[in-house]
This record gives C-alpha cells, sequence and structure tokens, in this order.
C-alpha cells in the first residue's frame, strides 16, 4: 500500500510565507503526498505549482473557528475550487452543536457540500472542544450531509488528533465516510497509531519525517 497518499502535507500558519509554501509544494513533489492543505490565499499560487503533477491542493474553509456564517463558507468554498483546490477541509460551526441547533449544524456542512460541486469535503469537528457525545453528533451530522470524511482538529484550539477519537469517530461513520487525523501528528509512531484506529488521510506538517520513518520501518 502506498502510505505516502495518506498524507495531507500541511502549512497552515497565519504567518507562512511563500518561500515556506514553496517548500511544502517542492516536498510534496518529491515525495509524492496526496495532497498540501494551504489557506486559501495560497491556494491559485499552489495550484499553478503543482499543476502536471498528481499532488492535489487542498484547503481551509471557515478555518480555524468555523464560526462563520454558511454563505460566507459556501462562497469561501466555490472561491477556493475556482482558484484550484481539489479538496475542501471545513470547520463546523461548533458553538451551534454544543448549544443543541443541530439544524444548523447540518445547514453548515450542506452549504459547503453544495458548494464544493462532487469536491471531497473533510468536515473538522474539533474533537478537543467536545465531549465524546458530541462528537458522535457531529459525525452523524456530517454523514447526514453528504460529507467524504471527518476530522480531529484544526490544530489551532489547544489539542489535536488522539488515537482515541479516530476510533470513536471510525466507528460512528462505518464505511460510510473516512476519518482524516490531523493535529500533533509528528512521527512514524504517531502515524501509525492512527491508521491503526481507522484513519486513511493523515494531515501534517511533519510529513517528510514521517514518510523517512517508514523508509526505514519495515511494517510500511
Amino acid at each position: 500500500m502506498n502510505y505516502v497518499k495518506f498524507i495531507d502535507h500541511t502549512q497552515l500558519k497565519p504567518e507562512s510565507t511563500r518561500e515556506q509554501i514553496d517548500k511544502i509544494i517542492n516536498e510534496a513533489k518529491e515525495y509524492g503526498f496526496k495532497s498540501i492543505c494551504v489557506n486559501p490565499t495560497h491556494v491559485k499560487y499552489s495550484a499553478e505549482q503543482l499543476k502536471g503533477t498528481d499532488v492535489l491542493v487542498c484547503t481551509v474553509i471557515g478555518f480555524p473557528l468555523g464560526a462563520s456564517t454558511k454563505e460566507v463558507k459556501a462562497f469561501e468554498t466555490k472561491n477556493a475550487i475556482e482558484n484550484g483546490a481539489s479538496e475542501i477541509d471545513m470547520v463546523i460551526n461548533i458553538g451551534a452543536l454544543k448549544d443543541g441547533r443541530l439544524d444548523e449544524v447540518k445547514d453548515d456542512i450542506e452549504s459547503v457540500v453544495k458548494a464544493s460541486n462532487g469536491k471531497t469535503v473533510k468536515v473538522i469537528i474539533e474533537t478537543v472542544l467536545l465531549t465524546d457525545e458530541e462528537k458522535v453528533t457531529a459525525c452523524k451530522i456530517a454523514k447526514e450531509a453528504g460529507a467524504d470524511f471527518v476530522k480531529t482538529s484544526t490544530g489551532f484550539a489547544g489539542g489535536g488528533a488522539t488515537a482515541s477519537d479516530v476510533k470513536l469517530m471510525k466507528d460512528t461513520v462505518g464505511e460510510a465516510l473516512e476519518v482524516k487525523a490531523s493535529g500533533g501528528v509528528r512521527n512514524l509512531e504517531d502515524f501509525n497509531n492512527m491508521l491503526d484506529a481507522g484513519a486513511t488521510r493523515i494531515g501534517a506538517s511533519a510529513g517528510v519525517q514521517i514518510i523517512q520513518g517508514l523508509e526505514s520501518d519495515s511494517n510500511y
């Protein structure tokens, strides 16, 4: 199995420079990652630089708070796709979920799914801010709303992916959706733990270190 294609090579810091974006683009070309994941302002440039390769451009919507309106998220999604994005990672309306305003959570996700026009949509539920019951509810809503993945974290809320959360999410969505683990996946051991728990995509800024570990590990 080609585990390189499990990795979204990520640079989402607000202070990201063109030099830093070039670095992950070049690394993605060298190692053949599934995608690079960048903020929307870098999508058009990244798509131009990756033209002719099989590396996708992933971007984030409503990031990192999830507190934009559904209309803004839909517009942001359409604009990102026009600029060359192939995959969309959106943050849910976390406050609405915690309030129990579940119809609003579903409408929010559906607005992005519709705007994506068939592109892959990953729904970031921000596990560190949720109870287990809320995590399960969020995953069920993402499934109902037509998403392709549920994703653990933005990495900006003080926590990241855990194997127990990934397992809970995978147990909830079953074969209908995939799970992306993101936030704090820094080495081969972390990578293996997330895959064992059920993740099929890993969002990490440490993609190169993970792959270098894979190359020296006979198990993968």
